[in-house]
């Protein structure tokens, strides 16, 4: 057979790895911002786009699609080449995934900080930013497969599957939760609300965890971690059982993330079930992975980028199996709205991608610029700052996390609540928010380390943009269905793998989430229930704008301790008009779904203005902005028509009076203001919109049969 040759493109792998080295740092830094901030409010500086509210969505965008989305990237656009035996199979369109991801960056890093957001985790981008990312990923999509097709190597290894499960579910995800319909140019609703809403924002929501941050790098693991080894996988067999079995168990886990909740038990079961059958499929990644170094822990003691990749593997390990156990139901109880979460997903984070990043940049720069690692002394130190930065960053928010719920359930000998007042629960464990950020920054130091340690390394070599290569042309003769290894006749067809890849994650989404639509049951409605008023809508909308939604929940569940702390147990007919729904997922303060009628309209103005006059120790920012800044009263009209569109029984035409009863309103409670001592209230004001939102919460069903 005649050898073929051509050229590996490199430049767009080195784009890439410059760009998640760049974001990396924002992201840590971002991070270490705010965990200072939980203790020293003061670093908020009174500056609307630098408040905790507005930083940590930023945050976690900058760490998933910022550092890690340019590390997914950076590592499919090297490997897959060479695993293909074929060049990328358009230049243009990866120089058009490269910019259009950075622009798509940059605008998240203006957007959200700015109050810019659509209120839902790990999808707060607005709709034009969702548009401009289902294009990017879609020119992914085609140079990715455009690469498979025009292939050398006529079986797909199995990091190759990971990157085809990967694109179509990513894909699939963001588009269900992306729909929106438009008010203004950065301002929309979801079509979904209440309880839907929910449903389908955690099926995202976990599977953005499940498909963008372990997929595709369990797919770099496979690839970069035999080869920085230098020894073959450990077992063919297990990765195709851990592949298959990952990518249909995976999408039916979200709701394990609404137990306790308003969702139908039957959902919450589902959730619970597929949760604990995930620890099998993982930990055979896991394995597959740490085996393959069997025999070699001499060389993974001196060389630090494998001993990266062991910690790294380990920590998926430890996340996954960590993972199911909170999905119990009594341990969920226990974890859930606590910093045990933050605890868990840092494990994730910081440990299996970062280092795993971290390993992999290690390996590829001296590659891409011809040359050896600067230092390996400087990378053993990034190491060690890295692991520990994550131990002291970890452990201390275990011990927050468990200590803040014993403290919410504690009753005393009377049957009281021990700790009525929930400023009691934060001001106990902000010790380890200061011990979490010492972690932070020793982490964000051995990144700093790498830098330097990467530069020299550029500077001592030269960049090798097209690297010669040479193979077969792809051998055609058909495989077939037999012998030992059956799997290869699938591998050996792309469109059916493909086509297979995404039947075995539509399957768990349809079972779970359809049924949430066509039965009716599954989401009664409560007669008292009515749509938000047009104040009550803006109000709502300034609530989701500064981020109250990172440390409030809206989410009542039936445990005594929360039913004495803050009233009955949330129903889902009560959040029906709810888009999008906003039960929160962390407390850092108490849970606001009954705060309604609850303080006098004075209590919210000064909490607003100065926290410290209502919650003296409170960690909470002033939001002083909120007095002189005013609502936006032409959009009043198109939100109004808009909820229309998704079925909220506003009147005909209610869209032309809609202002009117929102300045009735607002002028009422100007009216109580000045009655209460404070005369500065302006009825246009944001801050008497939020009140309005804030005294709307919970009250629909008081007194409701």
């Amino acid at each position: 057979m005649a050898i073929e040759s051509f050229n590996y493109d490199n430049k767009i792998a080195r784009n890439f790895m410059y760009a998640t080295i760049l974001w990396g740092i924002v992201a840590f830094l971002v991070g270490l911002i705010i965990a200072i901030q939980l203790y020293a409010p003061a670093l908020n500086l009174g500056i609307p786009w630098l408040t905790f509210g507005r930083l940590r969505p930023l945050h976690t965008n900058a760490a998933i699609f910022a550092f890690v989305g340019n590390g997914i990237f950076m590592g499919v656009y090297y490997s897959l080449q060479r695993l293909l035996k074929a060049r990328m199979f358009s230049d243009l369109l990866g120089k058009l995934h490269f910019w259009g991801w950075q622009l798509i960056i940059v605008c998240a890093a203006l957007t959200i900080p700015l109050g810019y957001t659509m209120g839902k985790e790990y999808a707060e981008l607005e709709w034009p930013i969702d548009i401009l990312i289902a294009v990017v990923w879609i020119i992914f999509g085609i140079n990715m497969i455009g690469t498979i097709m025009k292939r050398r190597e006529k079986h797909l290894y199995v990091a190759i599957w990971f990157y085809i499960a990967t694109f179509f579910t990513v894909a699939l995800l963001h588009v269900v939760n992306s729909i929106e319909i438009p008010v203004t140019f950065l301002k929309s609703y979801p079509i979904f609300a209440g309880v839907q809403d929910a449903m389908v924002q955690w099926w995202y929501g976990h599977n953005a965890v499940a498909f963008f941050l372990t997929t595709p790098y369990l797919g770099l693991m496979y690839y970069f971690l035999p080869k920085a080894a230098n020894r073959p996988i450990f077992s063919y067999r297990l990765s195709i059982v851990h592949f298959w079995a990952l990518i249909f168990i995976y999408i039916w886990a979200g709701p394990h993330h609404l137990l306790y909740s308003s969702t139908p038990d039957w959902v919450q079961t589902l959730g619970v079930t597929f949760s604990v059958m995930l620890i099998a499929p993982s930990w055979g990644g896991m394995l597959n992975g740490l085996l393959t170094l069997r025999g070699a822990w001499d060389k993974v003691r001196k060389d630090p980028i494998l001993k990266m990749m062991v910690v790294a593997v380990t920590a998926y390990g430890l996340s996954t199996f960590e993972g199911p156990m909170m999905s119990l139901k009594s341990v969920n109880a226990l974890t859930h709205f606590t910093d045990w979460v933050i605890g868990h997903v840092h494990i994730g984070a910081l440990g299996w991608n970062g280092l795993l990043t971290f390993g992999i940049l290690y390996w590829l720069v001296p590659r891409l610029f011809n040359t050896k690692l600067h230092s390996v002394k400087l990378a053993n130190a990034h190491f060690w700052f890295s692991t520990l930065g994550i131990v002291i960053y970890a452990i201390p928010m275990y011990w927050s996390g468990v200590t803040q719920s014993l403290m919410w359930k504690q009753f005393n000998p009377n049957g009281l609540l021990q700790y009525p007042n929930f400023l009691e629960t934060v001001t106990q464990i902000i010790p380890m928010y200061i011990i979490r950020s010492f972690g932070g920054l020793l982490y964000l130091v051995g990144a700093i380390l790498m830098i330097i340690n990467l530069v020299k390394t550029i500077k001592q070599g030269s960049f090798v943009a097209e690297e010669a290569a040479e193979a077969p042309a792809l051998d055609k003769t058909p495989v077939k269905a037999a012998g030992v290894y059956k799997h290869r006749w699938i591998e050996s067809r792309p469109v059916r793998f493909m086509v297979f890849a995404l039947v075995a994650v539509l399957i768990g989404g349809i079972i779970e989430i359809v049924p949430m639509y066509l039965i009716k049951s599954n989401v009664p409605t409560i007669e008292s229930v009515k749509p938000y008023t047009p104040l009550e809508l803006q109000g709502r909308d300034i609530y989701i704008s500064e981020g109250c939604y990172v440390c409030h929940s809206q989410w009542v569940r039936p445990f005594r301790s929360e039913t004495e702390r803050y009233g009955e147990v949330s129903k889902s007919g009560e959040f029906v008009y709810d888009h999008p729904f906003q039960w929160g997922s962390k407390r850092t303060g108490p849970d606001l779904h009954r705060i309604g009628g609850k303080y006098p309209d004075a209590w919210h103005w000064n909490h607003m203005i100065d926290p410290h006059l209502t919650s003296p120790k409170s960690i909470m920012p002033p939001y002083p902005w909120l007095e002189s800044q005013k609502i936006d009263l032409a959009t009043t009209p198109k939100k109004i028509r808009v909820m229309q569109t998704l079925g909220v029984p506003y009147p005909e035409g209610y869209d032309e009076q809609a202002n009117t009863d929102l300045e009735a309103q607002a002028t009422g409670i100007v009216e109580n203001l000045k009655a209460q001592g404070i005369p500065s209230a302006e009825w246009d004001s944001k801050l008497v919109a939020l009140i309005a939102y804030m005294q709307r919460l919970g009250t629909d069903i008081k007194g409701a049969d």
